[in-house]
C-alpha cells in the first residue's frame, strides 16, 4: 500500500477547516470525522496536522505573555527609578539652598 502524500497547502487548508469547523460540532474528534471526507486523509492524518499545528502556535502565544509580563516588569521598574531621581533632585536642590543660605 502506497503512503500518499499531501502538500503543505493541503495540510494549512485542512488545519484552518478543522478549527473554523470545531464550534459547529460537540468535540474536535466530531469535527476531524467529517471534514476528512473532504481532504481525503485518514482521521488520524489530520489529528496528528492538527496537533502539530498547536504546538507550534501555542509556545507563541506563551512567549509573547511572557514578553508582557516582562515590559510590566520594567515599566513597574523605570516609575520607581524616576521616583528615586526625583527624590535626589530634591534633595540635592534643598542642600544647595543650605550652602548657599549659609553664612561664612
Amino acid at each position: 500500500m502506497k503512503r500518499q502524500t499531501y502538500t503543505p497547502e493541503v495540510k494549512e487548508r485542512a488545519v484552518r477547516m478543522l478549527i473554523e469547523a470545531s464550534s459547529d460540532y460537540p468535540s474536535t474528534w466530531s469535527a476531524i470525522q467529517a471534514i476528512v471526507s473532504k481532504i481525503g486523509c485518514t482521521p488520524e492524518t489530520l489529528r496528528s496536522w492538527h496537533k502539530k499545528h498547536i504546538q507550534q502556535t501555542i509556545p507563541a502565544s506563551v512567549q509573547a505573555q511572557s514578553q508582557e509580563q516582562r515590559i510590566k516588569e520594567l515599566e513597574r521598574e523605570n516609575k520607581e527609578l524616576k521616583q528615586a531621581n526625583e527624590i535626589i533632585r530634591k534633595a540635592a536642590a534643598f542642600f544647595a539652598q543650605a550652602e548657599i543660605d549659609r553664612t561664612p
